[in-house]
């Protein structure tokens, strides 16, 4: 088990007259420590021979409270080198180091106490301090070191590992587990438990014969409860924590009387000496009384520092120690691979600064919330003391202690502050709940406790609340207490007057409204302390007195939590609130228990603007699980939702946060949908441009095999006019084979521009017989457009044929279509052709169609027509346009028209035969 180990000074590059590195070796509340020499040279080393080769596991330093280095760096070694030259500096391996506060927010009135977590191996430790801080205190430039504390393992074990595995070996067929509970608080089964014995703060702070004593106690507790006698180990346990405020009292008593001694008060001295010996003596008579101590009293501490210069003053035991929560120092690691992890505390002294003018007065107020200095509360000496008496003195108070143990006596402020109190509690009583010791404040709660609880039934109305607002004065000012023990007797008290002492007594709501109002607002600060334990407990007290039903039915604990944050507050202050707030919500609903819809939303609101990330975000979630009860009221504190509110990441989230509550969609998931819906629609585009470019090709192989038939019929009547010698002697001729190249099946135009693509363009644009549909886009036959709207068009759903004209209407406009009979009446095919374009009749045949809808005097509504009246090539007799469209006698030619995008348009299958 870590334990604290002995070391001895090697040597140091300086120390200032009376101030040896020497000191360092001794622990004890009037010890002062090393000092380098005035204007020095930097850096400065100390180094450290432990008592044997060991296992470093926490390194501490007491650091001055204005003689402060900027940064310490540790070194280890196995061995001394034999001289202390630069060369020779790489036997010392490199740990890290650790930068050290420059106490200005303190005013240079409180020590950092610095741990540090190391784990290397090692006899010889060196300490390097670099530049000091600068401050007007530090007039010579000096650093300086109250005092070094090693902790670690003997390290010369070499069956160490064999030993702890057979020890756990064994443990676990015995059935022991090393994380018992009941060992908690033991050295057993914790292999790295440090003893808070060993810490250096507690040997700092107590008298050294009282603290050897609490070290025999605690040895024998963990004796009594390795062997299970915990009624003894109960015992000693209350002993301990009883020696450990004796010690500090000695302590002090300690320190006063060589205070006294350097100001030449030997009366004083003398008197200080005594009461120590009287108290110490009625102690050790206690201890022997119950058998826990020998019947001799302790022999002093061998290292009981008697022959060491006073310490200026000793701080109370509750103003000790602080977190360091601006310093945040960093051990970098940059030549060896060894961690350290620092622990930073504050040692928080009333020690005046030696200068030559006032010391500088800090406003907390101006300071953030978390980095205000626990406040450091003691007079000064009565009357007129120059600046430099004041270097050295202490206070007369302080150096006149009350000699029996008892509080002090309450101040005129402290009189006139508490004057209605000590009416009724009582001046002993309220002395206790003021005094500078945090033990006497605790037994002044406590007592008036059990006072209150042993109030008779029929004591006087006006009595009961006299003595209930006293009680309510000293609650409200314990709530502040920064010892936690006072703390929570504080709130002890409180619980027991809401729900016992008034309704025991029938004073009423007027009474328990008084104890919330006052108090509560006080609990609300201390929900935002730099403790993270204090914060808790406020917290949870809130909370649970806020369910009681003397407190519920006030509705007074709502209204202080919507209050609006403030800009300066802390986060801790901010986060605490935002979590009560809806906690409560949870608890009590919006429905007759002090929250209102109205009242929250201004609240969250306003917090949606906090300066903190976190406390956005709970305001996030504030109005969210709001909007899952009152959905319509939420969104009236809501600007619209628009992409212009939305640009604001917060106001997104909560919009979607709605949606997701609400069960629709969130802008990202129809997004999602959306790119998948594209996605598959262009998938389902290019299948059809595939199935499109393979009708294509299907027609193009129809086109070779009727241009094939046509070119064998060509040979045929080319050997049989041969034959019969009667060809005409100067018709043009064209070769049969190529009949068809650059030939439009349609409307028979031949051109040199009908490649491929100029076919397809011709289709497209210009060819007379074909025209493109309103309604899919597809190139169709105009004489087969009807059928195509019927039948085949994507929008097929959507018409009707009308019974007497035959032709397609829109189902929208067929009944008011049909109703006023304007259409002309359609013939039978066999009679006649119907044109879809101009609603006319004319004559049947597909000869007809050819003139109706090329011809000059054919149909008006072709908006073709113009176009290529003048481009139609002369066609040898025989080829006119009816043979245009036709292969051999009896093929089919389906009439679907190519796209200039290489689609095909799809209409009616057509026959035509050749002439």
């Amino acid at each position: 088990m870590p334990h604290k180990i002995g070391f001895v000074v090697v040597s140091s590059s300086g120390h200032e007259d009376g101030f040896s590195a020497r000191e360092l070796m001794i622990h004890a509340p009037t010890v002062s420590g090393w000092r380098s020499p005035r204007f020095c040279q930097f850096p400065q080393e100390i180094v450290l021979q432990m008592v044997e080769r060991c296992r470093i596991r926490k390194l501490q330093l007491l650091a001055h409270q204005y003689m402060i280095p900027s940064k310490v760096e540790f070194y280890i070694s196995e061995s001394l080198p034999e001289y202390f030259t630069p060369y020779q500096a790489e036997r010392f391996r490199r740990l890290g180091y650790v930068s050290l506060c420059d106490n200005e927010k303190t005013g240079c009135k409180a020590r950092e106490l610095k741990s540090v977590y190391v784990d290397a191996v090692g006899q010889f430790l060196k300490l390097i301090f670099h530049q000091n801080h600068v401050n007007k205190y530090n007039v010579y430039n000096q650093v300086a070191l109250v005092a070094v504390n090693i902790i670690g393992d003997p390290a010369d074990f070499g069956d160490e590992n064999n030993i702890t595995s057979r020890e756990k070996l064994i443990d676990h067929y015995l059935g022991h587990n090393a994380e018992d509970p009941a060992l908690e608080g033991t050295c057993s089964g914790k292999s790295d438990y440090i003893s808070p014995l060993d810490d250096l703060a507690f040997d700092m702070y107590q008298d050294p014969e009282v603290a050897q004593i609490i070290r025999r106690l605690d040895e024998r507790k963990r004796e009594a409860v390795q062997k299970e006698r915990y009624d003894y180990a109960k015992k000693l346990k209350q002993a301990i924590a009883d020696l450990q405020k004796v010690g500090e009292r000695l302590g002090r008593y300690e320190v006063e009387k060589r205070c006294a001694v350097e100001k030449e008060d030997y009366d004083l001295a003398k008197e200080k000496k005594q009461q120590m010996e009287r108290f110490r003596s009625r102690v050790y008579e206690q201890l022997q009384l119950h058998e826990l101590v020998d019947a001799e009293p302790p022999l002093a501490c061998p290292s009981s520092p008697h022959h060491q210069p006073p310490m200026r003053s000793l701080p109370q035991p509750e103003e000790r120690v602080t977190e360091n929560r601006r310093a945040d120092p960093f051990l970098q690691e940059k030549p060896s691979s060894h961690r350290l992890d620092v622990s930073p505390q504050r040692l928080t002294v009333d020690w005046p600064p030696p200068a030559t003018e006032p010391p500088p007065k800090t406003h907390p107020e101006s300071l953030p919330y978390d980095e205000r200095p626990l406040p450091v509360t003691r007079k000064q000496l009565g009357v007129a003391v120059s600046e430099a008496e004041r270097r050295d003195a202490l206070g007369d108070e302080a150096c006149r202690a009350d000699t029996t143990g008892e509080p002090e006596p309450l101040t005129e402020k402290a009189l006139r502050e508490a004057s209605s109190a000590v009416d009724v509690l009582g001046e002993a009583l309220v002395a206790g709940a003021y005094s500078r010791t945090w033990s006497h404040r605790e037994d002044a709660l406590l007592t008036l406790h059990k006072q209150l609880t042993d109030t008779p039934l029929g004591t006087p109305k006006e009595d009961l609340k006299s003595t209930l607002r006293a009680a309510i004065f000293l609650v409200r000012r314990a709530i502040r207490d920064i010892v936690t023990p006072v703390f929570q007797a504080s709130l002890k008290l409180l619980k027991m007057i809401i729900t016992q002492y008034i309704p025991k007594h029938k004073l009423g709501r007027l009474e328990t409204a008084h104890c919330v109002e006052r108090t509560i607002p006080v609990l609300l600060t201390r929900t935002g302390d730099s403790s993270a334990r204090l914060r808790v407990m406020a917290s949870n007290f809130i909370q649970e007195i806020a369910l009681f039903k003397e407190v519920k039915s006030l509705q007074v604990i709502p209204s202080y939590l919507v209050q609006p944050l403030k800009a300066n507050s802390s986060t801790h202050l901010a986060m605490s609130q935002m979590a009560l707030l809806a906690r409560l919500l949870r608890d009590l609903g919006t429905e007759g228990a002090g929250f209102t819809v109205d009242s929250v939303m201004r609240f969250s609101v306003q917090a949606l603007e906090h300066r903190v990330r976190e406390v956005r975000e709970a305001a996030v979630g504030l109005i969210l699980d709001l909007y899952a009860q009152h959905r319509a009221l939420v969104l009236e504190y809501l600007p619209p939702d628009d992409s212009a509110t939305r640009r604001n990441v917060l106001y997104k989230t909560i919009f979607e946060g709605f949606a997701k509550i609400d069960g629709r969609p969130t802008d990202a998931e129809m997004r999602a949908q959306k790119r998948a819906a594209a996605e598959e629609a262009e998938k389902r585009k290019k299948e059809e441009i595939k199935a499109l470019q393979g009708q294509l090709a299907a027609l193009k192989e129809m086109q070779a095999e009727v241009q094939e038939k046509e070119s064998e019929a060509t040979k045929a009547k080319n050997q049989d006019t041969q034959e019969r010698k009667a060809d005409p002697p100067n018709a043009p001729e064209i070769p049969d084979n190529h009949y068809l190249d650059n030939l439009c099946i349609f409307c028979g135009e031949r051109n040199e521009s009908f490649t491929e693509e100029g076919l397809d363009l011709h289709y497209w644009k210009h060819c007379l017989m074909l025209t493109r549909c309103e309604h899919c886009r597809q190139v169709v036959e105009i004489s087969s457009l009807t059928e195509h709207l019927l039948t085949e068009c994507d929008q097929k759903d959507g018409f009707g044929r009308c019974y007497r004209c035959s032709e397609a209407i829109s189902k929208e406009e067929l009944p008011r279509h049909v109703k006023t009979r304007d259409c002309n009446p359609a013939k039978s095919e066999k009679l006649a052709n119907r044109c879809p374009l101009c609603h006319e009749n004319f004559s049947p045949g597909e000869e007809a169609w050819k003139a109706h809808l090329m011809g000059p005097a054919g149909c008006t509504m072709n908006l073709r027509r113009t176009h290529v009246l003048h481009k139609t090539p002369m066609l040898p007799p025989g080829k006119g346009p009816a043979a245009t469209r036709a292969g051999t006698s009896g093929s089919k030619v389906g009439s679907k028209i190519p796209t200039p995008k290489g689609g095909l348009s799809k209409s009616s299958s057509r026959t035509y035969t050749k002439r």
